[in-house]
């Protein structure tokens, strides 16, 4: 009886140990296979979508499972893309700014309510209400009452420093109701990262290589494209040309936006931020910051409305809402984390799935939107949906029916000018100092018989002006910068006939030129 008892329990040990070696194989197969077809997408989506280079991991249950380039650095120099190809993350970088201060809330130093002022009494916004009432929990949940992007021009090529940027913000005006709306502010991310200077003691940048990189092995990250000189395996951004081709251009170093926008990495770095995330905090045994903050930066803090064609599109989503440093939503029955970062003439987008113990990141050297569709359609692989979409194809034909829709319009467009047109005064008479209260000075001036626009602010900005009609000129960029657009200068006459104040009117997505209000001094 006894050995009876101990040969079935053997095998029943021995069934057991072959069916879970089984599942694990079995597992392993499916997951090896849904790489291999998600491989040959990225590929198939990386020549539909004319990006020149990007590289994309995946971090499943704490190990990264697919690392892998594609395209080119630089479509000139060429250079292969892999997994270890640096790129620019922009406003990914905002879940590490808010990771900062969760670790000084665990060390007891701050605490998420803190009036901001208490930690930069110097600061002001357009209300005093507001910069009484301002804490760190509204600087990283873009709800401080400005509209999406305001304020941007004042870190665009320009030589201010984050505070001078900080001081000047006093002058932008709100759209909505302080916490009674959604504005993505870069402005408020950048007030962030004085807060870690101002309570850390340590410069942004340096606090996040000391708390993150190192820790995490992030040996090839960094904090500015000045640190970039001279590293290997760099990719290059790339703008779109009139006919919305890529093609290559250069960094800037717009250092005094970094709290906002200013890691670079690579996708096998990136994977190791994803596995501390999905742990909470923990990384390979080190707790970095807490489960509180974890889920603090986890926690829906300002809601977003879900548009009617947005929910056609995405049945499954129901919310959508702003965290700390990130935005969330839900997709198919898990909460989603996720965010974007577009830098100039680099596009990225890091998403995790909590439930799942899954993260992707995405990271391109173009200005496309390829990323979301790619992360979808990598979900939807994960999550087994059946007969899900091709997230890609969807969404090159809905910009193909946009860009219709626009190629109409600008047909039915009256004529931009007529060819007797002539400016209103002598070219002498818009010339002088205008002064924007935001932004500083701006100067016209005459040379070689045509007007020149100057930028105090922004040396690298500014160029010549070719006029269009009545007092209208258009403006030709010194420099060729991706997220720059066509840009017209309009003057205004004051009551004496003379020109009293300067407009720059561009139909920009990422600035507001219409924030700097010139009124002519001398």
């Amino acid at each position: 009886m006894s050995y009876t008892c101990t040969f079935l329990k053997r095998f029943a040990l021995f069934f057991t140990l072959a069916t879970i070696l089984s599942l694990q194989a079995s597992a392993q197969q499916n997951t090896a296979a849904t790489l291999q077809k998600l491989d040959a997408y990225y590929q198939k989506a990386l020549k539909d979508w004319d990006v020149p280079g990007m590289a994309i991991a995946i971090v499943r249950n704490d190990s990264v499972i697919f690392a892998k380039g594609y395209g080119v650095r630089d479509l000139k120099a060429g250079g292969q893309v892999d997994a270890n190809t640096v790129f620019g993350i922009a406003s990914n970088s905002k879940a590490y700014t808010a990771a900062a201060l969760g670790i000084l809330v665990d060390e007891g130093k701050l605490n998420w309510n803190d009036k901001v002022t208490k930690h930069l009494p110097w600061l002001q916004l357009y209300d005093p209400y507001v910069t009484q009432e301002l804490n760190i929990e509204d600087l990283l949940s873009h709800r401080a009452g400005f509209r999406t992007f305001s304020g941007d021009l004042l870190w665009y090529n320009t030589t201010f420093s984050r505070r001078e940027i900080l001081e000047r913000a006093r002058h932008l005006q709100p759209a909505y109701s302080f916490r009674d709306g959604y504005g993505y502010s870069n402005i408020m991310f950048i007030a962030a990262g004085e807060v870690i200077e101002a309570v850390s003691g340590q410069k942004w940048e340096d606090f996040i290589k000391q708390r993150f990189f190192a820790p995490l092995g992030m040996n090839r990250s960094y904090t500015s494209v000045n640190e970039l000189t001279g590293k290997d395996n760099v990719a290059s951004p790339h703008g779109n040309d009139e006919n919305n081709k890529p093609y290559p251009t250069t960094f800037t170093a717009w250092d005094n936006w970094n709290p906002a926008a200013g890691i670079f990495t690579s996708v096998n770095q990136q994977a190791q931020w994803m596995r501390l995330q999905l742990n909470r905090g923990t990384y390979k045994g080190q707790k970095i910051f807490s489960e509180d903050a974890s889920r603090m930066m986890w926690t829906a803090h300002n809601a977003l409305p879900i548009s009617k064609q947005a929910e056609a599109n995405v049945p499954s989503t129901h919310f959508s809402a702003a965290g700390l440093g990130w935005m969330m939503n839900d997709y198919e029955g898990r909460k989603i984390i996720a965010h974007g970062g577009g830098h100039e003439g680099m596009n990225s987008r890091t998403v995790l799935v909590p439930e799942e113990n899954l993260g992707i990141v995405i990271l391109t050297n173009s200005m496309s939107s390829i990323m979301s569709p790619l992360a979808n359609y990598t979900l939807d692989q994960f999550f087994g949906v059946q007969n899900g979409r091709d997230w890609s194809q969807f969404s090159l034909d809905n910009m193909a029916k946009a860009r219709k829709a626009q190629e109409e319009a600008a047909a039915k467009a009256p004529k931009e000018k007529s060819r007797k047109s002539k400016p209103t005064m002598e070219l002498e008479a818009y010339t002088g100092t205008y002064n924007s209260p935001l932004y500083g000075d701006a100067t016209i001036r005459v040379e070689n018989k045509q007007l020149v626009l100057d930028l105090a602010p922004a040396p690298a900005l500014g160029g010549k002006l070719t006029h269009w009609q009545h007092d209208i000129f258009n403006l030709e960029w010194k420099n060729n910068f991706a997220l720059l657009t066509p840009t017209k200068v309009r003057f205004i006459i004051g009551p004496d006939g003379k020109i009293s104040e300067m407009r720059l009117d561009a139909n920009n997505p990422d600035f507001h030129f219409s924030e700097l209000e010139f009124k002519k001094v001398k």
